[in-house]
């Protein structure tokens, strides 16, 4: 069975539900295809969504813990992983829900199978049930996603390893486990397990943690982990892992070896393209499934565009989104923006971490004349109202003009705090100096009123 429209999506997650979307509404005909029978990509199914809804989970019970009212009535409580998990399952359904409506809204057709080109014009879908079905278009737009990388050498199959995506199937709370890699993805999970009680060993095969972050709080982030009891090893590279029906058993090229009960497996992601067909269009991924494209995500092949994790860098939903309006718009001869430079990072750790713009390394490397703001959690009134005293917003701005340059915040709340000062740094002219924080008034108690601290703090460097 044979379908025309203008543009073919491959992929419902958040790049892909905004090119159709955007393209829906300049007019064009739109069809999605999505290999599961849920929409929502990878991000709302085994990404974004159930992560971070078990990170609230853990957090919670941790705050509960901690706060001495509830001590003085209650013993200190432990979750198990099936029942944080419970709850994320509970959010990924809403978010299906909300997602779906959006698309029967707007009369989307929604083609669930394997897509794979026949050639630059169409592509089969299929199902593995019904007939295939062909979907024939002017334009294409890739947005597969990405999955964790499996290197042969780690035996995925064994109930006791897992990669990101698998965590999600763990049912049995485990006492120790091993993570090897501390990006986000390792350092998210290893606040997770630790919040649960586990005994964790993050193996990192760099020299710092989140090496692109800004050192200090790469820094407090690890100094934080290892408070609470994570045993972080640097510069150790994976040898071999060997699994038994009670534990795994991981080798490092150092000569350590390391028990626990399960191994998770966090070291680098592979774009979605291996049953694409891509060879039937002339177009080659890279090593790690990944496509190359312009500044309007449009790959080697005129009329095919890529947008969201399968194009690697920078790998966020946020971003996804953004790219996918795009692609679309520049289909249908829009002119839009180019994607911002300075795209904000938003890490869920346990506390959180987010960042926009430079870091110190990057200004000094620039010879950029800067100063440092700060302000301290603990010495910030809402702070200590809700017990989330661990902190620091650091503000990095210029010494002459006093441009604020650079956001970094570490603590709860942190990834929401971030944006009033993305809202300044992006102001022209005299609008984006710290000198905005010092002369306006900010509700009080507030975590808002960290950032008139921290340019204080600041101003009284210079």
């Amino acid at each position: 069975m044979n379908h025309q429209f203008d543009l073919v999506i491959i992929g419902t997650g958040p790049a892909g539900e905004s090119a159709a979307m955007n393209a829906h509404k300049s007019g064009l005909s739109v069809a999605l295809v999505d290999a599961r029978k849920r929409v929502g990509g990878n991000c709302t199914h085994q990404g974004t969504i159930p992560s971070k809804t078990l990170r609230h989970s853990v957090h919670s019970m941790m705050k509960f813990n901690r706060n001495p009212m509830f001590r003085a009535i209650s013993e200190p409580k432990l979750l198990t992983f099936e029942q944080v998990l419970r709850s994320a399952k509970e959010v990924v359904a809403k978010q299906v829900s909300m997602r779906a409506r959006f698309y029967s809204k707007n009369h989307l057709d929604i083609f669930h199978g394997v897509a794979c080109f026949q050639d630059a014009n169409s592509i089969a879908v299929n199902n593995g049930k019904d007939p295939e079905v062909i979907l024939q278009a002017e334009h294409f737009i890739i947005a597969t996603g990405s999955r964790p990388y499996q290197p042969d050498s780690v035996d995925f199959t064994h109930p006791r390893v897992f990669d990101s995506d698998k965590i999600l199937t763990l049912i049995d709370t485990p006492k120790r486990i091993t993570i090897y890699g501390a990006g986000v993805i390792g350092c998210e999970y290893a606040s997770i397990f630790n919040g649960l009680g586990c005994k964790v060993d993050l193996v990192n095969p760099g020299n710092k943690l989140l090496s692109y972050m800004d050192g200090e709080i790469s820094d407090a982030l690890s100094y934080h982990l290892r408070s609470l009891g994570v045993l972080i090893r640097h510069n150790e590279q994976f040898q071999s892992q060997q699994s038994t029906d009670s534990e795994v058993l991981l080798s490092l090229k150092s000569g350590k070896l390391i028990k626990s009960d399960i191994f998770l497996w966090a070291n680098g992601r592979a774009g979605n393209t291996e049953t694409l067909n891509l060879q039937a269009i002339g177009l080659n991924a890279n090593s790690r499934g990944q496509l190359d494209v312009n500044q309007h995500y449009r790959t080697e092949v005129d009329n095919v565009f890529a947008v969201g994790d399968v194009v690697g860098s920078p790998a966020l939903a946020s971003a996804s989104y953004d790219q996918g309006r795009i692609a679309s718009s520049r289909i249908v001869n829009r002119d839009r923006p180019p994607l911002i430079e300075d795209i904000p990072t938003g890490i869920y750790t346990i506390p959180e971490i987010s960042s926009v713009g430079k870091t110190e390394s990057e200004l000094t490397k620039a010879k950029v004349p800067y100063e440092v703001g700060k302000a301290y959690f603990k010495d910030i009134a809402r702070a200590q109202i809700t017990g989330e005293d661990a902190g620091v917003l650091k503000l990095l701005f210029h010494r002459d003009t006093l441009e604020l340059l650079g956001i970094h915040c570490f603590g709860d709340q942190a990834a929401e705090i971030l944006h009033i000062g993305q809202a300044i740094m992006s102001q022209k002219g005299e609008g984006n100096t710290i000198e905005y924080f010092t002369n306006h008034t900010f509700n009080y108690p507030t975590m808002a009123e960290a950032y008139r601290v921290a340019a204080l703090n600041g101003i009284n460097r210079l």
